[in-house]
């Protein structure tokens, strides 16, 4: 849940960067993000386990992978964002859940209850609905959804705690963030110290990308993947809400229509998980 609603509060952020380029923004969280978690891992004496890890290739190859799939929706959610997509970006992180739920009934073999299916069901026909209604921008919807669906499979499948393997995954991009920071500020083109609160922004998104990933990652490891997407609607009704209500985007009928039927799929689903915990504890009794 922290995660979540921190994810759903990035436009916010983002937006007041709109005036920096979404590749240098990128590139400056990567940055900014390393040094966060090295200090974090150098206080709770993890620095050794992040070099054992390093020299693992059987575990750097799924963390090339995972590395590879965050920037790219890094990068394709802040041009969203500020591109004035945000309902867009929402969008994905609609569809995220449900390609969430395939892969763990596909990939992992989850087993679903009658009334996760009608729930996943109900919330399918809103997305739906929804992806009909913004065909020009489905693409951004589509790339955000997939690349962070299949990240998230693989850290869940790759035995890495959380803090480590996001340290390796940022060394792995941060030599491509650096020269494109240096060749950037070469050309005199670089954000970074052009004025106060744009350096002050830049630095603290080391921190935004960094505090929801290790949650994130932590709950990964142990959520169903099932109960896990479903959850994660909350982020992108955070950031659905944003986009209308804060940077006046606008909304169609059949975009209406779509978040009832998502938020409903959500009750059912809420109601199903408390049934099943209450029979379980009854059982256990």
């Amino acid at each position: 849940m922290g995660a979540y609603s921190l994810w759903g509060l990035l436009p916010i952020f983002f937006r007041m960067l709109h005036h920096v380029a979404p590749v240098e923004i990128v590139a400056q969280r990567v940055l900014w993000s390393l040094i966060l978690i090295l200090s974090l891992l150098g206080m709770r004496s993890g620095l050794p386990a992040l070099f054992a890890l390093l020299r693992n290739p059987r575990l750097m190859l799924p963390l090339s992978a995972s590395a590879m799939l965050i920037g790219a929706n890094w990068l394709t959610y802040i041009w969203a964002v500020n591109n004035g997509h945000v309902i867009a970006a929402s969008l994905g992180y609609f569809l995220n859940p449900l390609v969430n739920v395939g892969l763990g009934v596909i990939v992992l073999k989850e087993r679903l209850r009658r009334g996760q299916v009608a729930a996943i069901a109900i919330a399918a026909a809103g997305v739906t609905i929804m992806a009909a209604s913004a065909l020009t921008t489905l693409w951004i919807s589509a790339a955000l959804a997939l690349t962070f669906a299949i990240y998230g499979l693989i850290r869940k499948l790759t035995p890495v705690p959380p803090m480590t393997g996001l340290g390796a995954e940022t060394l792995l991009l941060a030599p491509f963030a650096l020269a494109y920071f240096l060749w950037l500020s070469g050309h005199g083109g670089s954000a970074l110290g052009s004025d106060d609160g744009t350096t002050i922004l830049l630095i603290l998104s080391g921190a935004v990308t960094t505090v929801p990933l290790i949650l994130f990652a932590t709950a990964a490891q142990r959520l169903p993947m099932t109960t896990l997407g479903l959850i994660q609607y909350v982020a992108p009704t955070l950031q659905f809400l944003s986009g209308i209500l804060l940077f006046g985007e606008k909304l169609s009928q059949g975009q209406l229509m779509s978040f009832g039927l998502i938020w409903l799929g959500l009750i059912l689903f809420a109601a199903d998980s408390l049934n099943a915990a209450r029979r379980n504890r009854l059982a256990t009794a």
